[in-house]
């Protein structure tokens, strides 16, 4: 059974959440002031994105999705523990970081398997465009990292 295009979209405005919340923590703990910056500028990607899928949601007569998930909390959680115990490093961080845009990806994957609206496929096909060139240029810059470790 397909899921509805409202109920798909809200799941992305979750992940769109969770994602902008874990790059802001991210930034945070950063030392280095250019990943803090790119961290930043990546939330602030989330947030837009989120923002134009709360938009399709209310334009659908839907009720848009205010929060990331529970499972993103945890996550977020989880990394917050892991980083008191084991020293947060910016190497430490982009790898959280990559497995959360892991996530992201199967998520907007699986909404590009629904039927949707040529609009909002659209929509959401450039979205996960933006989440693939994230995940790639943070890989790219943990692998960096990795060889100077």
């Amino acid at each position: 059974m397909a899921k509805s295009i409202v109920t798909v979209l809200n799941e992305l405005i979750e992940i769109s959440k969770d994602g902008e919340k874990g790059f802001r923590k991210a930034a945070e703990d950063a030392t280095h002031p250019e990943l803090r910056a790119l961290l930043s500028r990546r939330a602030g990607d989330c947030a837009t994105g989120a923002a134009q899928l709360q938009q399709q949601v209310a334009a659908l007569g839907g009720e848009p999705e205010e929060s990331g998930s529970t499972a993103g909390a945890l996550h977020r959680g989880w990394v917050s523990v892991k980083a008191a115990v084991a020293g947060r490093t910016d190497l430490a961080i982009l790898e959280e970081c990559e497995r959360g845009e892991d996530v992201a990806k199967a998520r907007y994957q699986a909404a590009l398997d629904e039927e949707l609206p040529p609009q909002i496929r659209a929509l959401v096909q450039l979205q996960y465009e933006g989440v693939v060139r994230n995940h790639d240029q943070i890989r790219t810059l943990r692998d960096r990292m990795r060889e100077y470790a």
